[in-house]
């Protein structure tokens, strides 16, 4: 069974800075995506960024130039760096992959249980 789980989350005032990481784990032969998601209260999840493989990545209007995600294959992590918070961006932050492991023929979405992000005005 795969699990990912997240770290790094946390109260910061508004213009600060926090890294998110997240951890995947289990009989896993390939991890096609990784990336993060964000619920903030009464709102959808929405797509925050994502990495496709270790040089290309897509991010959210919303956070181009302020978040940079990033990607280790060989720990099978992934990292979000987020600068210049601002309070919209209060959240609970999720990491999501596509995952291929041993024991399925075809790959899989897999959801961390998220991390709570809350910046203050």
């Amino acid at each position: 069974q795969v699990q990912l789980v997240e770290s790094g989350g946390g109260l910061v005032q508004a213009g600060g800075a926090l890294t998110l990481s997240c951890t995947a784990s289990g009989r896993i032969s390939l991890i096609h995506v990784m990336g993060w998601y964000r619920q903030a209260p009464g709102k959808q999840r929405e797509l925050v960024a994502q990495s496709f493989d270790a040089r290309t990545a897509s991010y959210a209007d919303f956070v181009k130039g302020r978040f940079t995600i990033s990607r280790d294959n060989a720990k099978k992590t992934v990292s979000l760096q987020m600068n210049g918070l601002k309070a919209e961006d209060t959240a609970v932050y999720f990491c999501q992959a596509v995952i291929s492991t041993y024991d399925e023929i075809r790959s899989r979405d897999y959801w961390g249980q998220g991390t709570q992000v809350t910046v203050s005005p």
